[in-house]
């Protein structure tokens, strides 16, 4: 059965979508924007910031359904210029253990909603 996963400490989806859904024990993450929950403003300035900002939206979003990022077994970042890879990866590393990081894809697009710089959506399992 398909279980519908919400935060308010995350932004609100922009289109007809959900931020996650709980499958059994497969949590399906809707891509996230660095877009400041509280605020509804977009961080901006640097790609680390910005990428932390998905990251923080991430983690309320495993909260919200009892999950961490130790769960992640799979992530795809979506990012504008694969010139930022090393700075994305350094702000994204953070959130894991190297040992049982996640598998992950990094894609360069023409453009991400919103015009943001970088999107990143992930998989858990319980």
């Amino acid at each position: 059965m398909k279980k519908i996963i919400t935060t308010p400490n995350a932004p609100a989806p922009i289109g007809p979508y959900n931020q996650a859904i709980m499958i059994g024990e497969t949590l399906y993450i809707s891509g996230q924007t660095p877009m400041d929950p509280v605020t509804g403003e977009l961080v901006s300035g640097d790609i680390k910031s910005e990428t932390r900002r998905c990251m923080e939206n991430l983690k309320a979003i495993l909260e919200a359904a009892d999950l961490s990022f130790e769960h992640v077994v799979k992530t795809s970042i979506f990012v504008k210029d694969m010139h930022q890879f090393s700075e994305i990866n350094e702000a994204y590393g953070a959130y894991f253990n190297a040992a049982t990081a996640p598998a992950r894809e990094t894609v360069e697009v023409a453009n991400l909603p919103m015009f943001v710089n970088v999107e990143i959506s992930m998989i858990a399992v319980k």
